[in-house]
This record gives structure tokens, sequence and C-alpha cells, in this order.
């Protein structure tokens, strides 16, 4: 497996990084979000702090059993932006970042993201995942459940040793995962507004774990308390601002990202923030496009002309609106960063979000 010279305690192999001994740097961190990242000192310190990530996660995921050392290695292999522990690493660099406990609150943080993906797949029925056959694709859905288990239960191990204040936070934003998850699966309730329920869902499914995130960066590092809470606060907007980026993505890119296609969304019958609007709406120049957007869209002809409708309409620009108001909450929170290298990549990250291409 890329990047990993150990296997993990639990297959029965020895971890350097928790008996001293000397490691290997990956030649290159997997992140792919790096346009936002600093130069110089603090880009040097992220990078190094994403390597020992990198080979945590490799020991993390490794099994003395073939299969599960290959299903669980499988969309780490992938690569991917590794968003939420360059956040962590980031956060911590207001105080300790090099406190022990900080790679691996943000391996947790990752390990439960990664999770995630296996049991999103299965309940969307997904076919690729970074590029790559989607693991329910690959093998079963039964293996790509077991398989986002497996990874719960190794964060579990890595947590156990940060603390009962850790495990609790993290049961609770789990909490919120799975909360997020079965509102979605449901939808909106009677008399509730759809677009506050929306928003309500992405904030518990994805920007909960941001918010743990920056949160467990900063405070395994001993930052100030006021710190720790306007970072979480950071974390949970610039979150859902990262989601809602990547539902508009699937909608103006022309050449997909992440190994989709534009426009998956419509094709699956997934509703994002500019559906919503839509629907909503009562605009007679969007008629046309409500009807198309009422279900999946999965005829080609009518999947091209709602995809054009959707690019030029009220609703996507609605919605990139949005997109600005949470970066721009984000942003706003960093009035409790000192001045710096670390609150300027902080703001750095709120513009990404918005301007982002892939």
């Amino acid at each position: 497996m890329t990047g990993a010279g150990t296997t993990s305690p639990q297959g029965g192999g020895r971890d350097p990084q928790r008996e001293g001994q000397s490691w290997h740097r990956p030649a290159s961190p997997a992140s792919t979000i790096g346009p936002w990242l600093p130069d110089g000192e603090l880009g040097e310190a992220l990078s190094d702090g994403l390597a020992r990530v990198e080979a945590r996660l490799a020991a993390s995921v490794a099994s003395e059993h073939a299969f599960v050392n290959e299903a669980a290695g499988h969309l780490m292999a992938a690569g991917g932006k590794r968003f939420r522990p360059l956040l962590a690493l980031l956060a911590a660099q207001l105080g300790d970042a090099d406190a022990p406990e900080v790679v691996d609150a943000a391996v947790v943080c990752e390990l439960t993201h990664l999770a995630t993906l296996y049991h999103d797949d299965v309940m969307d029925e997904a076919s690729v995942r970074r590029g790559a056959p989607s693991a329910n694709s690959r093998w079963t859905n039964s293996v790509a459940i077991l398989t986002g288990d497996f990874l719960f239960a190794r964060a579990s191990d890595l947590l156990a040793d940060l603390g009962p204040e850790a495990v609790r936070v993290q049961a609770r934003t789990f909490e919120r995962l799975v909360t997020g998850q079965l509102r979605e699966t449901v939808g909106a309730q009677p008399g509730e507004d759809a677009v506050d329920h929306h928003l309500g869902v992405l904030a518990d499914k994805t920007g909960s774990l941001v918010a743990t995130s920056a949160r467990f960066g900063a405070s395994f590092a001993g930052a100030a308390p006021e710190l720790v809470t306007a970072l979480t606060a950071f974390g949970e907007e610039v979150g859902v601002a990262f989601q809602l980026s990547d539902d508009l993505i699937d909608i103006v890119s022309e050449g997909g990202v992440s190994g989709k296609r534009p426009g998956t969304d419509l094709r699956e019958g997934i509703a994002t923030l500019p559906v919503l609007f839509a629907l909503a709406g009562d605009d007679p120049a969007e008629a046309r496009l409500r009807e198309l957007v009422a279900g999946p869209v999965v005829d080609d002809a009518e999947h091209a002309e709602a995809l054009a409708l959707l690019r030029s309409s009220t609703s996507l620009a609605r919605a990139t609106a949005v997109l600005g108001e949470y970066a721009d909450r984000a942003r706003n929170r960093l009035t409790a960063v000192p001045d710096g290298p670390v609150r300027e990549a902080l703001s750095g990250l709120c513009t990404y979000v918005v301007t982002r291409t892939s």
C-alpha cells in the first residue's frame, strides 16, 4: 500500500510513529486541495504534517487479512483532498503543532470521513468514487458496508488514546452524521422549508465533521479556549460551503469532478440547492427547468437540456450567493485568530471554496 512502511498494531506489526522510530515521508502528500495552502515555513510544516497523517492512515487501515487490507485501503489509495486532516493541522499551528495527539486526531477524522464514503456509495448506488470503481460496485454492498464499519472501528481504537472528552466529541459528531443522513433520506417534513432542511442536512452530514477536525487540531495543540470555539464554528461553516461548492461544480463543470460526469446529481434525482430553488420558485422562465428536475433526469437529451437551463438559471445564481454567504460567515469567525500566516491561510480557504473548479 502506497506510503505505508509498516502495518498497524491491530495487524500485528509495529507502529514507528508511536515507538519513535524513523519512517519515510511519502514523496508527495495525497491532498489535491493545494491551491489555497501557503508557501514558506507554514506550508512546509503542513506538508510535513500531512505526510505523517498519510503514513498513519496507511498503518491504520492495514490488516493481516489480505482482502480486508485491500478493501480498507481502496479509497485511501485513490487519494483525495484530505480536507479534514489539513484543517486540523492548520488549526494546530495556533498552539503546539508538534503535540503527538494532533496527527492521531487528524487521522481519526479522515478515517471517519472515509468510512462514511463507503456507506454513502451503498445508499446512493454509486459506481465511481474519486475516479475509481466504488467499493460496492467493485465487490458488493455487504463488503462496502462492512469495510466502512472496519474503518469506524480503527478510528475508535485511535480515539480511545485521546481521552474521554475526545470520545464524547466524536460520539456527538457521529450522531450528527447519522442524523443528517436520516434527515436526507426521509426528506423535508410537512411544513418544513425544503431549503432550510437541505442546509441543515449539510451542516450535519458535512459541517459537523469538518468542525470537529478544526476543534481537535486546535484543542490538542493546546490553543486558547476562545480559539478552539472560533475554529469549531469556522469549520462548520466552511464545511457547508465546501459541500455547496461540490454540488455547484457538479452542475457547472464541463469535465466532471472526482471521476463523476457533469450533472450526476440530476441523473440520480438528488435535489441540490440550485434545484431546490428552482422547484420552490414560480419564475415563468424556469417552468421547463422545474418540469425537468422534478425527478431523476435519465434521458440523455432531457439531461443535456436540464443542465443547460440550470447553468443559466437565476436558481444557480441564488445558490452561488448562498455559498458566498457561508464563506463570508466562516471568514468572520477569524476575528479571534491572531494576524499572521495561519489566519491568512484560513481566509484563503474561504476564498478557495467559492472559486474552486474541482
